[in-house]
């Protein structure tokens, strides 16, 4: 399959040029079944978006158009996610992926397909503090920050609510082992006392036995760093059941619509942080996504349609829709100096690039890549008031 895998990359290397005037396809990978099958829609409305503005703009590469394709990651079957990765590839072609989502398939898809074909990928939701070390040729972004600012923004928050102990149970993959150390590492320097902290896994009938442990070990609060359509909620509802906790702190694998709709008023008082600003380019992409008919403050949305800007604005700025060689330009675009560009402007961003100018993309989430081409990070922090999800603030 390697060698398959290898002969495409190669091939889309030599068509590279004939294809910036014709089309060209961008994968869009992402969790549309599995325990983020909540927040799959409004991403991939978020990154079409964006493919959509700038293939109706016919400025880039002298009028190439871009169709996005979906690949399904199932966010937690690694082989699953790969698998859709090669078909994107082999199969679809695509010249760039927007994903994947969840940290454990990311890293699956990045190691055995996009290094291997050199293939860029953006993700605009996969977390995980591990993903800023490995090996990935230059080729791998991420628009949503590293867990290790998540574990000091969530720290900060939960000590400024006068709380200073607090048990964690985190889902059982490379995400929640990643948030949960670098929260219990940036909790206790803070001063913060954890008494527990313990694995779930997803899928489970029953979360009775964990919620029991967690309480004995106390704590005035119980931190979820799972996923709100598996165990994370069904930690919950045991939590509620038997009254172990009544304060719940939330990470951003919580933090949905779907968390109201299953607890609404029961969950008062409850509060948590997801990536997000209140930045001018915010409230842009909000305008334009209730246009096109999706809710713009849905979870990553916005990191989504930058993943894909980034991608395509690259392309112009190296003059190529080949992978290997427009993957240089990805942290040009995204930062000074520039121009800056806001969401609703790509074409104009498009424009400058072809007449030799920088720009330095802003976008939806307030984009500025570093270190290894991920966000320096931006939270918004949300609170559960009169059983709606109500953001109280930004960090």
């Amino acid at each position: 399959m390697k060698k398959i895998l290898l002969a495409s990359a190669a091939t889309l290397a030599l068509t590279g040029a004939s294809q910036a005037q014709e089309s060209i396809s961008l994968g869009v990978i992402l969790g549309f079944t599995g325990p983020l099958e909540s927040l799959a829609p409004g991403m991939a409305s978020g990154a079409e978006l964006a493919i959509a503005e700038v293939s109706g703009s016919g400025l880039l590469l002298g009028g190439t158009t871009v169709t996005p394709v979906r690949g399904d990651s199932t966010c937690i079957d690694a082989s699953a996610a790969t698998a859709a990765a090669e078909r994107l590839i082999t199969s679809d072609g695509v010249s760039g992926i927007v994903g994947a989502d969840c940290s454990g398939v990311t890293t699956a898809v990045l190691t055995n397909v996009a290094v291997p074909n050199g293939m860029v990928m953006i993700s605009p939701s996969a977390t995980s503090p591990a993903l800023s070390t490995a090996e990935d040729n230059g080729l791998f972004f991420r628009t949503a920050p590293s867990d290790a600012r998540q574990g000091v923004v969530m720290s900060e928050i939960i000590l400024g609510r006068g709380i200073d102990t607090v048990a964690v149970t985190y889902t059982n993959n490379d995400y929640g082992l990643g948030l949960a150390d670098s929260f219990q590492a940036a909790f206790t320097e803070m001063g913060g006392t954890v008494t527990l902290v313990a694995a779930h896994e997803d899928g489970r009938a029953d979360y009775s036995a964990e919620v029991g442990a967690l309480a004995s070990a106390g704590g005035d609060a119980l931190v979820v760093a799972g996923y709100v359509d598996q165990g994370g909620s069904g930690i919950v509802q045991a939590a509620l059941d038997s009254g172990a906790f009544e304060t719940f702190v939330f990470p951003d694998g919580m933090v949905s619509q779907a968390l109201v709709d299953n607890f609404g008023a029961d969950i008062d008082g409850s509060f948590g942080q997801n990536p997000g600003t209140d930045s001018e380019g915010a409230a842009i992409f909000q305008g334009m996504a209730t246009a096109a008919g999706f809710d713009g403050t849905s979870p990553f949305s916005a990191e989504a349609y930058d993943a894909a800007a980034l991608i395509l604005l690259a392309m112009q700025a190296a003059g190529s829709t080949v992978p290997s060689e427009y993957a240089g330009s990805v942290m040009d675009v995204a930062n000074a100096p520039g121009e800056p560009i806001l969401p609703g402007e790509l074409a104009r961003g498009l424009e400058l690039l072809a007449a030799g100018q920088d720009i330095d993309y802003v976008g939806a989430s307030a984009v500025e890549l570093i270190g290894a081409g991920e966000s320096a990070g931006n939270y918004r922090e949300i609170e559960i008031q009169g059983g709606a999800l109500t953001v109280v603030g930004f960090r």
